[in-house]
């Protein structure tokens, strides 16, 4: 078990030809120290770093440029008190607020060619001839968890709330490190698809990454470097709970986190590897008790019934302090509903899947768990029937983005679909606005971590 602090890489940018920003103050390249407007691109199989120098010509946009690194990897190292600018970081890839934006990191900047080309759904409209550019950011854990906290909710939250996802965030991750560690002693990769004539069962997990530990994103945990004001309560939160980890049978958990449950908390094994994990299991995230689903009549009088629950909130105060401005956009999270023609829910599914199911003729839930989101799904069309899962490909697969959660139930009216669900993001462990709500009640850190993770202690480690 870990004694001192560690360092992580986080992948910022991928699939990239090439890649633009600022060096804030001196970082060191090659052995050459450069400061300002920099870019980076691929020429014959290699990364080659410039340095912009000027203007040349009339336009005042042509900047002269001066190569300073050429290699297939190329570390900036910071000196004290630098940070450096990512033009159009892709956020919320794949979501219904997905956007571009400049976002400043500290730490290290590390370019690194891949080779092996990605899918053209990875390629994200870049060229991809040579190879392409990843870029990933080195940062200390501690500083990271500021940022993440930033990042995956207002920095006003309440204190509580702060202090409780500081200790799950930082669980989750370093939960991570160790297990890539005794991952790296077992020949065995676990297996992430199931696949036959009939069905395809496939999840995915933070292992997708192999050039670095996390990504920036909501595949990971949301991280903007200090793009987003890390606030004093924020920096407080984190130094209060330096260190500090959730434990089970004295392992540092692997503490999963999502924005609301929609009343009942998901198991572990239901949305990734068939493995049960004894502090990731269903809890109703209220002071009440709530039966488990377990048939689908139990799953339609829960969806369409607005139960007690921490999560179950509209008060508006409460969400703008625990919601960044983008995830304000969205407030039917608690439960929601989404209509498709079957004409454009084939389209959807072909364009997502890759698979010509023909025309939908019906979405049929084989499994679920105990919050009520699908395991697996049965799309049945005129040209093929397939059972699909885990719940993440269910949420790609019918939606242009991603529905809320796979938490629903499918009405047929006509020639249109309805769906109607509950709850946001994968269910498993920490519901974050439900632990707002708890905050704001008066909860403290330790009791709201102890409400989502049964079973477990909290520890300083470092």
């Amino acid at each position: 078990m870990i004694s001192s602090e560690p360092k992580i890489t986080v992948g910022i940018l991928e699939h990239r030809t090439e890649v633009h920003g600022v060096f804030n103050g001196t970082f060191v390249a090659g052995g050459t120290p450069v400061t300002g407007k920099f870019s980076a691109r691929v020429e014959s199989g290699t990364i080659v770093l410039f340095k912009h120098v000027g203007r040349s010509g009339a336009s005042p946009y042509n900047l002269e440029h001066k190569a300073i690194a050429n290699a297939k990897e190329i570390r900036c190292v910071h000196t004290e008190g630098a940070t450096f600018t990512l033009h159009d970081v892709t956020i919320g890839i794949s979501f219904h607020w997905e956007r571009k934006e400049s976002q400043t990191f500290q730490g290290n900047l590390v370019l690194v060619l891949r080779d092996d080309l990605p899918s053209p759904k990875q390629s994200s409209g870049f060229a991809q001839a040579g190879g392409t550019i990843t870029a990933i950011n080195e940062i200390s854990v501690e500083e990271y968890l500021a940022s993440v906290i930033s990042s995956e909710m207002s920095a006003e939250a309440p204190p509580e709330l702060l202090k409780a996802h500081a200790i799950t965030s930082r669980s989750w991750l370093v939960a991570m490190l160790e297990r890539e560690k005794k991952a790296k002693n077992k020949p065995a990769i676990p297996r992430h698809t199931i696949e036959s004539a009939t069905e395809l069962i496939r999840w995915h997990d933070r292992e997708d990454h192999d050039l670095f530990d996390v990504c920036a994103d909501d595949h990971c945990q949301r991280y903007q470097g200090i793009t987003k004001i890390i606030s004093k309560s924020a920096d407080d939160a984190i130094e209060e709970t330096r260190g500090k980890f959730i434990l089970y049978a004295d392992e540092i958990c692997d503490a999963r986190f999502y924005k609301s449950c929609g009343g009942l908390s998901e198991e572990f094994q239901n949305t990734w590897e068939d493995v049960h994990v004894p502090y990731l299991t269903c809890v109703a995230d209220s002071s009440t008790h709530h039966q488990h689903i377990k048939t689908e009549q139990d799953a339609e009088q829960w969806i369409l019934f607005s139960p007690d629950a921490y999560c179950n909130t509209t008060d508006v105060h409460i969400l703008r302090q625990i919601l960044p401005s983008f995830d304000q956009e969205t407030t039917d999270f608690f439960r929601w509903k989404v209509e498709y023609t079957r004409g454009e829910l084939s389209e959807i599914v072909l364009t997502k899947s890759g698979i010509d199911f023909g025309e939908i003729k019906n979405l049929v839930p084989v499994q679920r768990g105990p919050s009520g989101r699908l395991i697996k799904l049965r799309i049945e069309g005129s040209k093929k029937t397939l059972v699909i899962g885990k719940e993440l490909g269910i949420r790609r697969w019918l939606s242009k983005s991603h529905l809320y959660s796979s938490a629903f139930i499918v009405r047929k009216e006509a020639d249109k679909f309805i769906l109607i669900g509950a709850g946001w993001g994968h269910g498993v462990g920490l519901c974050q606005i439900g632990a707002a709500v708890m905050a704001a009640k008066g909860f403290k850190a330790e009791e709201i971590v102890k409400h989502y993770f049964h079973g477990v202690e909290l520890k300083k480690l470092y």
